[in-house]
């Protein structure tokens, strides 16, 4: 199966995975500001204003964390890909990929580049849908081999020559 220029551009995101993620950062969110408007204001222990924000921005914290978690995504174009990790985000052309990579057990897809570096692509994890995840990476192959035309690093640009 080969992809067509027709299916660009193309943005792919584990769905359940994000999903899950940013429903349980509102769940653990909204239950500890439930908790902090609950708490006791007098008694043996009377918990104040700044306490009460705390709490509430605990759940905050643990929100924002599972929203870095949920965020990589690959999207594509005639011009490359854009790959979204966790902290980074690296733009590449299409020449740029020499082989697109998933084996069994590996926790997402990498890239080999031209420049001999490995990208990871934690956009598309076998993990929760191995299905999707082989689709996924066979219509990424697939659009690195018809669009782009890197070279084997190994073997050095075409027409340079070694001194």
């Amino acid at each position: 199966m080969t992809a067509e220029r027709g299916a660009l551009p193309l943005t792919i995101r584990p769905t359940v995975t994000r999903v899950v993620l940013l429903s349980t950062g509102l769940a653990v969110w909204g239950v500890l500001t439930l908790i902090a408007v609950l708490l006791p204001a007098g008694g043996a222990v009377a918990w104040g204003l700044g306490d009460r924000l705390a709490v509430s921005g605990s759940g905050l914290l643990v929100f924002a964390m599972l929203a870095l978690l949920s965020r990589p995504r690959l999207s594509a174009d005639d011009d490359g890909v854009t790959v979204v990790n966790l902290t980074t985000v690296r733009r590449l052309a299409w020449p740029e990929i020499v082989r697109v990579t998933l084996r069994p057990g590996d926790p997402w897809v990498t890239l080999d580049l031209a420049d001999g570096s490995v990208l990871p692509v934690m956009a598309i994890q076998p993990g929760v849908s191995r299905r999707q995840a082989l689709a996924d990476a066979k219509t990424l192959r697939s659009l690195a081999d018809t669009l782009g035309s890197a070279e084997d690093p190994a073997e050095g640009p075409a027409g340079s020559s070694a001194t």
